[in-house]
């Protein structure tokens, strides 16, 4: 569960900090390399949290190593 205040970031958000595509972080859901994030219960958009960016880097940098 996402505490109330945490800071949550879209999926073009966390692509652009990591420096990827946006289907690229699809990928690693669909691969099962990341599970699918929360989503918005309003909109259905998939909301990360910044523990999810350090998650997702840390793939992102294995994935080039």
């Amino acid at each position: 569960m996402i505490a109330r205040g945490t800071k949550k970031y879209t999926i073009q958000q966390v692509a652009d900090v990591l420096g990827v595509y946006r289907g690229t972080v699809i990928n690693y859901e669909k691969k099962g390399v990341f599970p699918e994030p929360r989503r918005n219960p309003i909109n259905g958009y998939r909301e990360y949290t910044e523990e999810d960016i350090v998650t997702l880097r840390n793939i992102a940098e294995g994935a080039t190593a």
